[in-house]
């Protein structure tokens, strides 16, 4: 259609623009070097809206403003999307005006469905009937479970994991490490149940460990494993909650348990166990153990291989027993100046600044290199629900700007502390403040934007404008590659789209700067053949 309307437009929109002024931008708040303003006749306006109607992507909202520059930056509510406000006075940590540098590796095409897909995962209708459909008993229909299989594929699949297979997974980190960004390869399950399945999987973990010697140098970044995946969940529960147990009773003694740093807090949430969990069988010990075993042989592989390794949270549940064998694992080998083992904090929890400063105070005296991985947390709608369930306040921070604060002031905690040679830290971040903020405050105090111990990473076809900037920044970034057959990761993608439902204004900004782009190239083309 937008063909037709520029056969016929193009002599008079011509006159209508303005084609010495450059760079060219449709969004004059974006145009920080135009040399002369650019004066849109109704022509012009009546094309774009055309244009933009033909795409049906003017309805994307959010509330958002930022301030771009060395300033301490600042977050608003009030504001439509795109009302960037840019600061001039010093010079620019992350550059998100210049959409041609910004997307230069991404084509029009992949622009159009990224804007798409995102676009449909946070759309809360869709979401809702897809995850119905998913989980309903259509699915167990042959026809219908084809169907739903093919349209998952070539949609939300596609856009969010790197292939069915390693091998196609390698093709796509391939593709990302031609575009300047790093991978970490994600090996799509859930939980599991038996010692088999995790043996199975602790197996399936070392093989993308080795793979990574077939890769180009430094393409991977980081390995990442679910400690949900090596080790039954029933059994991480009940350590779970003789963790909690031991931490209220200092009498109750746990003959099994390492050396670990604080898995707990004050303000930790206890509600979990209110009664005095039963003691470990010896075959749970032993499968503890096993499980240990199994987490410490990979950290030990990927020692080898110098390659970091990332260990995902999980539900507050189950995240004690998690971070007891991360932090046991990360005693025995974050030692000699090694970062290798990194657990995760979940700041969206009340609690996670005061476990963080007992962690970085408690491996400094150990002499140990505090490696984590710092999210927000993408069980917001559990967490508060079991909690409720039981009669007790929700351990989530009351409104997102206090999660925002927490996430802030923990990443400045880690900077000091990789300042201070202690500590590593990996920014899991969607959020455009928070990554501009990590990168001021990396700035300020003065460490090397290429520093392996200071690194950002986001979800494949998540939050692309701020990779792509902070990459141009000259800072480490790596997407999240998760993969396997379309069956076994769809409780990844179920939990994808719900997460998703909580990033709709991150999303939102993203598809802003996307379109933008679209905006610019299509107007260059026409301005070509004009």
């Amino acid at each position: 259609m937008a063909v037709r309307i520029t056969q016929k437009l193009l002599p008079r929109f011509k006159k209508s623009l303005n084609t010495s002024a450059t760079p060219i931008s449709l969004e004059p708040s974006l145009n920080l070097s135009v040399k002369k303003p650019i004066e849109k006749s109704k022509l012009t306006e009546e094309f774009l809206r055309k244009f933009k109607t033909s795409f049906n992507i003017n309805n994307i909202s959010a509330r958002s403003t930022f301030i771009i520059g060395k300033t301490s930056p600042t977050f608003s509510q009030n504001q439509g999307i795109g009302n960037y406000k840019v600061d001039t006075s010093e010079e620019k940590t992350l550059d998100f005006d210049d959409g041609k540098r910004l997307f230069k590796s991404v084509t029009t095409g992949k622009l159009i469905r990224s804007i798409l897909n995102q676009q449909m995962a946070s759309c809360d209708p869709i979401v809702n009937i897809g995850i119905w459909v998913m989980r309903s008993r259509l699915f167990d229909i042959s026809i219908f479970r084809y169907i739903i299989l093919f349209v998952v594929k070539h949609t939300f699949y596609d856009h969010f994991c790197a292939g069915e297979n390693l091998d196609e997974a390698r093709t796509t980190l391939q593709k990302l490490w031609n575009g300047g960004l790093k991978g970490i390869m994600d090996y799509g399950l859930e939980d599991a149940t038996d010692n088999t399945s995790c043996d199975r999987n602790f197996n399936e973990f070392l093989r993308i460990v080795d793979t990574t010697k077939l890769l180009p140098p430094s393409s991977v970044s980081y390995a990442c494993v679910k400690i949900t995946a090596i080790c039954p969940n029933s059994l991480l529960k009940k350590v779970s909650d003789l963790l909690r147990w031991e931490h209220r009773d200092p009498s109750f003694h746990l003959l099994w348990k390492v050396d670990t740093l604080p898995v707990l807090s004050k303000s930790s949430p206890f509600y979990h166990t209110l009664d005095k969990p039963n003691h470990l069988t010896p075959t749970e010990e032993y499968d503890l153990e096993r499980a240990h075993q199994r987490l410490l042989k990979l950290s030990e592989k990927c020692l080898e291989m110098n390659l970091p390794l990332l260990v995902d949270a999980e539900y507050s549940s189950v995240q004690p027993a998690i971070d007891y064998l991360t932090y046991s694992t990360m005693i025995r080998i974050n030692r000699h100046g090694n970062r290798i083992v990194h657990g995760t904090i979940q700041a969206y929890f009340k609690d996670a600044k005061e476990r963080l400063i007992q962690a970085t105070e408690t491996a400094e005296k150990m002499g140990v290199i505090l490696g984590l991985k710092l999210v927000r947390g993408a069980y917001l709608s559990h967490e508060s629900s079991l909690a409720s369930s039981l009669g007790f306040s929700s351990p989530i921070h009351e409104n997102i700007q206090d999660t925002h604060a927490c996430y802030d002031e923990c990443a400045s905690i880690m900077l000091e502390k990789v300042s201070k040679g202690t500590g590593a830290v990996v920014f899991a971040t969607h959020n455009i403040e928070s990554g501009k903020a990590a990168a001021w405050k990396a700035e300020e105090i003065g460490l090397e934007k290429n520093n392996e111990k200071v690194q950002f990473a986001q979800l494949k076809g998540m939050a692309d404008g701020l990779s792509f900037a902070l990459n141009n920044a000259g800072f480490l970034v790596s997407k999240y590659l998760p993969y396997g057959p379309v069956e076994m990761v769809i409780p990844y993608l179920l939990r994808r789209a719900e997460e998703n439902k909580g990033l709709l204004a991150t999303s939102a900004v993203d598809r802003q700067l996307m379109w933008n782009e679209i905006k610019r190239r299509l107007k260059a083309k026409i301005i070509r053949r004009v």
